[in-house]
């Protein structure tokens, strides 16, 4: 399957959940032309939700660098979000983790782009469905 993007705004950070291949050829066309729409309108604080992604290859490895390079040279920030062990350690061996940020908590991931660290935002409409169904959230630090 190639790749499907669907894009998501919490806080005024663009969530793009990725489902899919990000491999050579259209898919990975697709992601580098979605990120540099992104840049030209100004929005330049990105995540990308790789839940869905069910393989990258090096070219996917390739066209994730050059998203983080244009979104960075935008004035923006790209995180990632999700990552399965193998896409993890794919990012381990080619020395990428210590240029992306990488969350498995989605909430985190969006708290992240706010300058004061000690400041956690949540969508409150999320916290009042999470009081309602009785699950029990974590208070904001």
């Amino acid at each position: 399957m190639d790749l499907q993007i669907h894009q998501r705004e919490i806080e005024g950070i663009r969530i793009l959940d990725l489902q899919g291949r990000l491999t050579i050829g259209a898919s990975e066309a697709t992601l580098r032309t979605a990120i540099v729409t992104l840049a030209e309108a100004h929005v330049v604080n990105v995540i990308l939700n790789f839940g869905g992604v069910t393989e990258v290859d090096d070219d996917g490895v390739g066209t994730l660098v050059f998203c983080h390079v244009r979104i960075v040279t935008s004035g923006g920030a790209l995180k990632l979000l999700n990552l399965s062990p193998l896409h993890l350690s794919l990012m381990v061996v080619a020395k990428l983790d210590t240029v992306f940020e990488v969350f498995t908590d989605e909430r985190e991931a969006v708290a992240s782009f706010f300058s004061d660290p000690g400041v956690r935002r949540f969508d409150v409409l999320d916290l009042v469905r999470e009081q309602e169904t009785g699950q029990a959230s974590d208070p904001p630090k």
